[in-house]
């Protein structure tokens, strides 16, 4: 008995060693919290760096929590000026967030979608203006392409 408790033990410690070691970790730029995720950021780090295959769970936590702050951010400021600056920022987020998650087979889609219904909230469900639409949409290529 206390011979196949330890075989399963050291069986537990190799496959968990083994889940998560591979892949790429989560650039520290990314931990540093909403600000980050704010930005339109031409030039810097792309966010879809951000989500990373392999992630781990307290990475992801922390990543993800950012960018729903920010999206949330920048979801009021859109909504008080439609068409401005946050409109564009907000869509920037969204697309570099969904050009990263392509590439890590899954494990990020439900902060997209989470990411997604903070970008389009809007009290009482009545419809997003089409001027915060159009900048969103603009942000959201710009994002998917290069962010």
């Amino acid at each position: 008995m206390r011979r196949l408790l330890s075989l399963t033990v050291v069986a537990c410690v190799a496959v968990a060693g083994g889940c998560g070691a591979e892949g790429e970790s989560t650039p520290v730029a990314c931990l540093e919290g909403p600000a980050f995720y704010e930005e339109q950021h031409s030039g810097g780090m792309p966010i879809s760096e951000c989500l990373t295959e392999n992630q781990g769970g307290g990475d992801l936590a922390e990543v993800g929590t950012a960018m729903l702050s920010a999206a949330t951010n920048l979801n009021g400021e859109a909504r008080e000026r439609p068409g401005g600056a946050a409109n564009t920022q907000l869509g920037y987020l969204l697309g570099a967030a969904q050009r990263g998650a392509d590439e890590t087979e899954g494990i990020h889609d439900e902060l997209v979608r989470r990411l997604a219904a903070a970008a389009r909230y809007s009290p009482d469900n009545r419809p997003l203006p089409p001027a915060f639409r159009r900048a969103y949409r603009l942000g959201f290529d710009a994002g998917f392409e290069r962010g």
